[in-house]
């Protein structure tokens, strides 16, 4: 099957590219039947000179054997105004919706962090719950404390009236001995 495709020429990082005949099968930079134009990427879209260049007679001729021209090729030849090509190649924009979807690992990365996520937030909220259900418990407990009858209360203070008392005469025995020294 014969095929109008590009093949590369020019330097690194200075595309040039001819347009050729070519057998399908035959490498992009290798064997050709006829070369039929050119395109240089490096021209302005709008300058002095074109940046694509073809032979449309002879395109013509070739397309009229049943070569099969690439879909750049096909965009080149479609946009170009020579009598010889208008309505001879007729390019559509290819539509690959799937194009910008992840592929399927990644998905299941995606999913995967979802649900450690949901975890993490559900682990929160539990968290969260028990510390409401302990302070309403702490508030409760304060409430009953203060609720309880009088007479316990001062009972409670009553150790803690004698537990200073004993530590104040050990803290004057101390600063004496600090004076002796």
């Amino acid at each position: 099957m014969l095929k109008i495709r590009l093949s590369r020429g020019g330097t690194k990082k200075r595309p040039y590219y001819h347009i050729v005949v070519a057998d399908s099968h035959a490498p992009r930079d290798g064997k050709f039947i006829e070369k039929v134009g050119s395109y240089n990427p490096m021209l302005p879209k709008d300058g002095e000179t074109p940046r694509v260049a073809l032979k449309a007679d002879r395109i013509a001729e070739w397309l009229g054997k049943g070569a099969q021209p690439t879909d750049r090729v096909a965009r080149f030849i479609s946009q170009s105004q020579d009598e010889a090509l208008v309505g001879k190649v007729k390019w559509t924009q290819g539509n690959n919706p799937n194009k910008g979807q992840p592929g399927k690992k990644a998905q299941e990365r995606a999913a995967e962090r979802a649900q450690r996520e949901a975890d993490r937030l559900e682990a929160e909220a539990a968290a969260k719950a028990e510390a409401a259900e302990a302070a309403a418990k702490a508030k409760e407990e304060a409430e009953a404390a203060k609720n309880a009858p009088a007479e316990e209360a001062p009972a409670a203070d009553a150790p803690a009236e004698e537990a200073a008392a004993e530590e104040a005469p050990a803290a004057e025995e101390a600063t004496e001995e600090k004076a002796e020294g």
